[in-house]
């Protein structure tokens, strides 16, 4: 670790953005140690009386999923066992080379408060309402600033590079299904639906300065202003006629998604959840040595029947669907971060990956990495099942609303359906109000 942070080092940390557990920070200074990273600092809700200092362990039931990883049980620290799991278990299912744990850094309380009072007003007031800095936290965690290129040479400082931030949020024309299609051409139109309406789940940076996409805010369609903007910054990356730059970046996303078959990896983790929630929650009653609530709840031969195989299983079984669903539901709720820099001397060796842009005739290194990699409490599959339940309960409404799918009332019902469905933030099952209503009904239908 490096020397404790204090309120006065406040001042080189500038805010970049945020989610619903950590800020982020990203390093403006000139310390060796910090260029070129970001700084992730836990959040408490404001709801919250007392702050949590991170120093519980795992609950007793938490222990046996994570056993298996050397460090996670063992870790004094929760927030400590939280940085093992990226290292242990994220690490190896999506690869080293696409994720970086980080390391700790220590901070004082004043610094905690000192960045809290900073970013104050630069933060979105429904997240400023919703949550503050833990001020009880010893450290932060220290990571690779993603939305800019590391320097292989002294010679590439002065280099453009952009990068591209996707997370999955809100309703949108976006369709996550045409991303994780494997065909150019969907993927291509997943890209051109976020650029429409990115929200807080597509963010454009040059150089680490954002100049696309929300701040942690809310949704947000595209203006001509905005636009123009974008356009003019990349300009400094893409060679491209006026007016051609924003399809140039498209273009080039689609072309490494599809080249890359970096979705492929991820679509296998989310894939981890092989029974789905309905099934999960059954085995995650066993292992907290409680009655089952869904068996008794909704009872029934035909229900009892249906599930007593995973109740009659043995142990380490009902602790590997639920470890399993819990590492899925990470890999559900990350965002990727994808960064290019032009590569001008083609004889130059370079340790990162390089695609073809044919429109621009120019040829980009790239690299590409899984962020907000982190571990889901053991008990948020009650959550899970509850926002499943919502699911089905939207749906089935759906059905004795009418029988005729396109009327208004029913529209009423699918888009409140949908809604929930994004609000769970689930790549391969968020919907939204494009979708075509036969494919909305064939990913429900299974849940019935």
């Amino acid at each position: 670790m490096a020397a404790k942070l204090q309120a006065k080092d406040a001042e080189e940390w500038t805010y970049r953005g945020e989610g619903a557990v950590n800020l982020v920070l990203a390093y403006c200074g000139s310390t060796p140690h910090f260029v070129g990273k970001v700084l992730r600092i836990q959040k408490v809700s404001n709801d919250r009386r007392e702050c949590e200092n991170g120093h519980s362990a795992l609950v007793n039931h938490e222990s046996l999923l994570w056993e298996k990883f050397e460090g996670i049980v063992s870790a004094p620290t929760k927030e400590i066992a939280e940085h093992v799991y990226v290292q242990k278990v994220m690490c190896p299912l999506l690869g080293s080379e696409h994720v970086d744990a980080g390391i700790h850094v220590l901070v004082s309380r004043e610094f905690l408060e000192a960045v809290d009072n900073k970013v104050l007003c630069q933060r979105p007031s429904w997240r400023v309402d919703a949550a503050r800095v833990n001020p009880l936290r010893d450290s932060v965690l220290l990571i690779a600033d993603h939305s800019v290129f590391p320097h292989v040479s002294d010679s590439l400082k002065e280099d453009f590079c952009v990068s591209v931030e996707i997370k999955i949020s809100q309703i949108s024309q976006y369709d996550p299904l045409d991303l994780f299609s494997g065909s150019k051409d969907r993927i291509q139109r997943a890209f051109k639906a976020l650029f429409l309406t990115p929200q807080n789940n597509f963010r454009v940076f040059l150089n680490g300065s954002i100049i696309f996409g929300g701040m942690g805010g809310t949704a947000d369609s595209t203006s001509s202003a905005v636009a123009q903007s974008f356009h003019d910054g990349l300009k400094h990356v893409i060679s491209a006629k006026d007016g051609m730059h924003i399809k140039g970046l498209v273009d080039l996303l689609t072309e490494t998604i599809f080249k890359s078959g970096l979705l492929n990896r991820l679509l296998e983790v989310q894939k981890l959840d092989a029974i789905d929630i309905e099934g999960a929650i059954h085995a995650y009653y066993d292992i907290i040595s409680q009655p089952c609530v869904v068996c008794r709840k909704i009872g029934g031969k035909r229900f009892s029947a249906r599930y007593s195989s995973i109740h009659s299983m043995q142990r380490d079984d009902k602790v590997k669907i639920v470890r399993d669903y819990l590492i899925s539901a990470t890999a559900k709720d990350l965002s990727m971060m994808i960064s290019f820099k032009p590569k001008i001397n083609m004889d130059e060796e370079s340790p990162h990956r390089a695609v073809f842009l044919e429109a621009s005739k120019q040829t980009f290194c790239y690299k590409a990495s899984f962020i907000d990699l982190d571990m889901k409490p053991l008990k948020k599959m009650e959550y899970y099942y509850e926002l499943d339940q919502q699911i089905v309960n939207y749906y089935v409404q759906m059905l004795k609303d009418t029988d005729v799918l396109d009327c208004e009332t029913t529209q009423e019902s699918l888009n409140a359906c949908t809604s929930v469905i994004n609000g769970g933030k689930f790549f391969l099952f968020q919907a939204n109000h494009n979708l075509r209503n036969d494919k909305l009904i064939e990913e429900l239908k299974r849940k019935i």
